[in-house]
C-alpha cells in the first residue's frame, strides 16, 4: 500500500508525548520525515532516535517567536523542505471557577496555546507560500466547541485558535496553503487530569474510550493529499460529544437527578 505522505517533511510540535508522539510515529511510518519539536528534550531525542534518519529532534518553546523561526529554519536545512506543520503543543490551565481563579496562568496559556499556534501558522506560511503549498493543522478541543466553565482559560485558547485558523486558511488560500484544526475529546493524554470513565459514560454518545491514535489518524488525513479540498474546518475526534449525549444517556441523567431527588413530587 502507497504510503501517505512518501518524501513529505513535516514539523510536529508538543511531538515527544501523547497526541504529538502519536502524529510523529504515524507520520513516519507513512513515509514522512519529521521534525520533533518539544522542551522535553530528553523525550524528544530518544523518540527521533528510536525512529532512525526519518526523524530529528529540535528543542523548541513555541511561545517564543524566535525558536519557531528557527524550527522552520532547521527544519528546511536538515530535511531540504517542509510541506506539513502540526502545531500541536499545548499546556492545561487552572480548573478554579472564575470568582475564584487569579487567572495567574492565563498569560502563559495563551502564550503556548494560541501564539505558538500563530507563530507556527506564519513560519510555516512563509516557508510554504514559497514552495508551492503545504498543510498546516492546530490542535484545539473538544472545550472549544461545547462551551462549559473549567477550566475557562483553556477553552477561550482553544477557542481562539479555531477562529484564528478560520482566518488564516482564507488568507493563505492563494498560496496553496490549507489550514484545519482537529478537536481531540476525553483522550488520555499528559494534560488529561480528570477521570475520564464518568465523564464517557455521561457525556460521549460512543462509549468507546478514545486514543491519540484516534487523533493521529484524522491529522494524517488532514495532511495528506485525501484532504486536498478541504481548508478552514475543525475535525472532532470526541466519540460524538459535541453533537450531544445520546438519548440513553439523556435518559441516564434524569434517572440519576431524580434519584437524588430531582423528580417530580409524589
Amino acid at each position: 500500500m502507497e504510503q501517505e505522505l512518501a518524501g513529505k517533511v513535516a514539523i510536529v510540535t508538543g511531538g515527544s508525548r501523547g497526541i504529538g508522539r502519536a502524529a510523529v510515529e504515524l507520520f513516519v511510518e507513512q513515509g514522512a520525515q519529521v521534525v520533533i519539536a518539544d522542551v522535553e528534550a530528553a523525550l524528544g531525542e530518544e523518540l527521533a532516535n528510536g525512529l532512525g534518519p526519518s526523524a530529528a529532534f529540535r528543542r523548541t518553546d513555541v511561545a517564543d517567536p524566535d525558536d519557531v523561526r528557527a524550527l522552520v529554519d532547521y527544519t528546511v536545512g536538515h530535511f531540504s523542505g517542509l510541506d506539513v506543520m502540526f502545531n500541536n503543543a499545548g499546556v492545561s490551565s487552572s480548573f478554579r471557577r472564575l470568582l475564584q481563579n487569579d487567572l495567574r496562568d492565563a498569560e502563559r496559556v495563551m502564550a503556548v496555546n494560541l501564539f505558538g499556534v500563530m507563530y507556527g501558522c506564519r513560519f510555516a506560511g512563509l516557508q510554504m507560500a514559497e514552495h508551492g503549498g503545504g498543510s498546516i493543522i492546530n490542535t484545539t478541543s473538544m472545550g472549544a466547541l461545547t462551551g462549559g466553565s473549567s477550566p475557562i482559560v483553556y477553552r477561550t485558547s482553544k477557542a481562539a485558535i479555531i477562529q484564528f485558523s478560520r482566518s488564516a486558511a482564507s488568507d493563505l488560500a492563494e498560496y496553496g496553503i490549507r489550514v484545519n484544526c482537529v478537536a481531540p475529546g476525553h483522550i488520555n493524554t499528559g494534560i488529561t487530569n480528570y477521570d475520564l470513565g464518568p465523564v464517557i459514560r455521561f457525556s460521549q454518545p460512543l462509549q468507546r474510550q478514545g486514543t491519540t491514535a484516534d487523533v493521529a489518524n484524522a491529522v494524517l488525513f488532514l495532511a495528506s493529499e485525501r484532504s486536498a479540498q478541504i481548508t478552514g474546518t475543525v475535525v472532532p475526534v470526541d466519540g460524538g460529544t459535541a453533537a450531544g449525549p445520546s438519548f440513553a444517556q439523556t435518559q441516564l441523567l434524569l434517572a440519576t437527578a431524580q434519584g437524588d431527588g430531582g423528580g417530580d413530587a409524589g
